[in-house]
């Protein structure tokens, strides 16, 4: 093969490359996993001090992904962050609710969940966390607080009706307690959104799993859990029992 052909056969692969071989986003450095917030909808680009950080949220006043305001909209039975009704089959129970609440101040304000970060092609979000271990006494206590009240999905992340504005229960579908769509707490913690969390073997305090509660007058427990879950992604010791995240939509 003489040299200019070689030459045309390069060029025409660096044009195919250019123009149909578009690479997808960098993943998260391994290196960026600790005190970072998720690229979605209503998160700060970076963690930061919000000291009037509303009711369920207050706890991460010191350093939160949320604004104040975001805080707020997250304790309005219809939050105007992503118009979406708890009380689609009839009012939830407060006891329920306020696991609701909290999840999502978790979920909005929450500097620690870098391990679990993974990339997602969403219009609203580009970044999502999957298999966070949540500490099984929160998982069992959302369940048991929630099973009387109503609900007509197993996944409240897709197939809602969404043409009033709001989500509704989509036709052929039944309100039923939570009971009957979540039979396990396991079902409920990871079914709910997605395998968002996964439902740790270890127990609050242990340094080992994610608390959806905490004193902050005792510090953020979550701080150390993802410091132990960091290192050991980065040294790739991972250590026996604890399972490595994998990657998902």
């Amino acid at each position: 093969m003489d040299v200019a052909w070689q030459m045309t056969l390069l060029l025409l692969l660096a044009l195919v490359t250019a123009v149909g071989g578009a690479q997808p986003r960098t993943p998260r450095a391994r290196t960026d996993l600790l005190n970072v917030c998720m690229d979605a909808k209503h998160h700060k680009a970076k963690p930061s001090p919000e000291d009037n950080l509303y009711g369920q949220c207050s706890p991460w006043r010191k350093n939160a992904c949320c604004s104040v305001s975001t805080s707020q909209e997250l304790h309005k039975d219809i939050s105007g962050l992503y118009n979406f009704n708890l009380d689609h089959c009839g009012k939830m129970e407060p006891a329920c609710k306020r696991h609701f609440i909290q999840d999502n101040c978790l979920y909005e304000c929450s500097p620690n969940l870098g391990p679990w970060i993974r990339q997602v092609n969403q219009s609203w979000r580009k970044e999502r966390i999957l298999n966070v271990p949540l500490c099984k006494e929160d998982c069992q206590r959302w369940w048991e607080d929630c099973r009387s009240s109503y609900t007509c999905k197993s996944n409240w992340q897709k197939g809602w009706n969404w043409t009033s504005g709001i989500n509704e229960c989509p036709a052929g579908t039944a309100c039923r307690t939570f009971e009957s769509y979540f039979p396990t707490p396991a079902a409920l913690c990871e079914g709910l959104w997605s395998h968002s969390y996964k439902v740790s073997n270890y127990s609050r305090g242990s340094g080992r799993c994610i608390q959806m509660w905490f004193d902050p007058a005792q510090g953020n427990p979550n701080e150390e859990v993802a410091k132990f879950y960091a290192e050991a992604m980065n040294t790739g010791a991972m250590p026996h029992g604890i399972r490595a995240q994998g990657s998902g939509s």
